[in-house]
């Protein structure tokens, strides 16, 4: 049984994918706790993989399914993501916060590690391979990433609800990416266009 918060069907609005029509399984929980977190992801009900995979089969023309949370890794086991594949014919990625290792088979990988990535504290990041790697940008030390290997690196402006500090991130996010070329910008593009 896994505990989910909430399967819908809406465009990748991040990062590599940005645009793809997409299944995401949002996983309840997560072993941090970022002032900037833009999901509630706490509640959930357990739900058996038959149960997982009638949902997502609601969507049949989607092509990928995205793992999100909270932090999926807590949950997902090699099992989850084989009978997943099997069962729903589809491509499988995730958004990991990198704290914890995964299991074989899922399709892409997306990192977004939360705070310094050199830090000792209670969740260090064990990931170091993905291929996309989604920074959220605070001003922080971009040179603290360079020893992950990344096919794609993307910096995203930090949301927030007050529109004068949201603007003040975009531009110093734009900023970093015009200093630092070996990065891209994503935005939030499914908050541009006010779906989920």
């Amino acid at each position: 049984m896994w505990k989910v918060n909430e399967i819908f069907h809406s465009l990748q609005g991040e990062g590599y994918h940005t645009g793809t029509a997409s299944v995401f399984i949002r996983l309840s929980g997560c072993n941090l706790h970022c002032a900037f977190c833009d999901t509630q992801h706490e509640s959930g009900t357990m739900m058996s993989l038959p149960e997982i995979v009638e949902q997502v089969n609601r969507y049949p023309t989607a092509p990928l399914i995205i793992l999100t949370g909270g932090e999926p890794s807590l949950w997902i086991d090699e099992n989850f993501i084989k009978g997943l594949k099997e069962m729903t014919g589809k491509t499988i990625a995730i958004e990991t916060n990198g704290t914890h290792s995964l299991p074989h088979g899922i399709d892409w990988v997306t990192l977004s590690p939360k705070g310094g990535i050199g830090d000792s504290g209670d969740a260090p990041l064990v990931l170091k391979r993905c291929d996309e790697l989604k920074v959220v940008y605070l001003g922080q030390d971009l040179s603290q990433y360079d020893s992950i290997e990344a096919t794609h690196r993307y910096l995203q402006p930090c949301w927030t609800e007050d529109e004068k500090t949201r603007r003040h991130n975009l531009i110093a996010t734009v900023d970093a990416v015009m200093n630092n070329p070996q990065w891209r910008l994503s935005l939030q593009t499914h908050r541009i266009l006010g779906i989920k």
